[in-house]
């Protein structure tokens, strides 16, 4: 059975595994959660690149594949990470290819961390793929405390939401939306009611499509149609609520009991 390591902040590359099982529902899944240093949007480069280069070194052992299941990480770490690893590393890229490519009014936005829009990075994902459209940049660590709540409680606060999307709701020829942050897919639904006329976009799924691809490479049993059972879910410290956070996490698929293990 292929033994992925997916890897965030917190919750957000949930949205991730999500799409993965979805199209490799025989995969076993350690999600790693380093929410000791949630949220990485606002932490320095160098911090997080040592850091996410030791967790994921640490843990991804008897592992087939690693996914950086944080847009913000990375922008920073892959080169660094796949350095260190010798097992593939997948990276999250916000697709913004894909949104221009889809745009009928020439105007798309990024909704994003601060970190993460800010990036030379993503100046060269625009100039590449989107040089003739108008990119709406909006950087929010806000939204992504909001998203992460939201996904633990089961309750989100509209009004904050509104506020946060304010910018983009007064682009009246706005018509694609990049959710350049993988907690914002977990938003996705209540985004699309305040933002009806535009279309979300995400990577999740062809981030389980390269993972399907190179789990096919190293020739993994991808095809099974066995079911993985108790996923591992590990979070760096002991979050607030963890029988919340717990059952959340439940709902997608089974995962054994959280297991604490600090850097």
């Amino acid at each position: 059975m292929p033994r992925i390591l997916m890897f965030d902040s917190g919750v957000g590359g949930l949205s991730i595994l999500r799409e993965v099982l979805d199209k490799l529902p025989a995969v076993h899944i350690r999600y790693l959660m380093d929410n000791q240093l949630f949220p990485y949007g606002i932490q320095p480069d160098d911090v997080l690149v040592e850091r996410i280069v030791k967790l994921c070194v640490q843990h991804s052992q008897q592992c087939d594949l690693v996914v950086m299941a944080c847009n913000t990480a990375s922008t920073i770490v892959l080169p660094a990470l796949r350095d260190a690893l010798s097992i593939p590393v997948v990276g999250v890229v916000p697709a913004i290819k894909t949104a221009a490519n889809h745009s009928k009014s020439g105007c798309i936005g990024l909704l994003a961390t601060p970190a993460t829009v800010n990036r030379h990075y993503i100046d060269r994902l625009i100039a590449d793929h989107a040089s003739d459209i108008n990119v709406i940049r909006l950087g929010s660590s806000e939204l992504v405390k909001l998203a992460e709540d939201s996904f633990i409680h089961g309750q989100l606060n509209h009004h904050q939401l509104a506020e946060i999307l304010a910018p983009l709701s007064q682009a009246h020829d706005l018509d694609q939306l990049v959710l350049g942050c993988t907690h914002f897919p977990l938003l996705k639904e209540a985004i699309s009611q305040h933002l009806p006329k535009v279309e979300l976009t995400d990577s999740g799924e062809a981030i389980a499509r390269r993972c399907a691809y190179l789990l096919a490479q190293h020739n993994s049993d991808v095809q099974s149609d066995r079911q993985a059972q108790g996923h591992q879910l590990i979070a760096t410290k002991m979050p607030e609520a963890p029988e919340a956070l717990q059952h959340a996490c439940e709902q997608l698929a089974p995962f054994q009991p959280l297991q604490i293990m600090p850097l």
